[in-house]
């Protein structure tokens, strides 16, 4: 069976999706299996882009006008055609001419994957260069620590003189998850018991 989804940015009036329904009809997708959002395709909370997700079974078509109506961006278009190919369901570009049940479909869909593959790889080569870079000009990178130096400071003497952690958290008014994860990364240990 053919299912298809249609998607417009604007949620006003201004946009339709008559001119995808006319294509995906002239496909052979029938009316009553057109799933349609009128939102960002940057958005993941999609509704009709869930339901449509849903309504597929194995053996099934997910057909688009346009690649763009889909995928946010290549990886968000990759990780939804893997996992329809993983549930045995084909997909379909009509503006592209991409249909993974053709060997030509097959190669653009490898290409597309080799091509965010790659990307990644770029993001994280440029990442660990900036950090680097940082680095070497005495900056750390990461996110900024929750506890300052001296509070830190007032919270080991306080623990090391034998207050709990609970109490700790109530008098410095830090967060458990944050006073445990601190006390791990500055190598803290509980003073032994006499």
């Amino acid at each position: 069976m053919l299912v298809g989804y249609m998607r417009v940015s604007s949620v006003d009036d201004r946009q339709t999706v008559d001119l995808q329904r006319d294509a995906l009809v002239a496909a052979g997708v029938d009316h009553r299996h057109l799933h349609t959002d009128k939102a960002s395709g940057a958005r993941d909370d999609r509704p009709g882009l869930k339901a449509c997700l849903d309504y597929l079974n194995a053996g099934d078509t997910l057909v688009v006008w346009k690649l763009d109506r889909l995928g946010r961006s290549l990886p968000h278009l990759l990780a939804i055609v893997t996992d329809l190919k993983g549930r045995g369901i084909a997909f379909r570009s009509l503006t592209e001419q991409m249909d993974t049940t053709t060997p030509h479909g097959e190669l653009l869909f490898s290409l597309f994957g080799a091509l965010a593959q790659y990307e990644r790889a770029l993001t994280r080569e440029r990442v660990m260069a900036g950090l680097s870079a940082a680095k070497r000009r005495g900056r750390q990178g990461g996110r900024p620590p929750m506890i300052d130096v001296e509070t830190l400071e007032r919270i080991t003497a306080a623990l090391d003189g034998g207050a709990s952690k609970a109490s700790v958290c109530r008098t410095f008014k830090v967060p458990r998850s944050t006073l445990l994860g601190t006390l791990g990364r500055i190598g803290w240990t509980a003073p032994a018991k006499t």
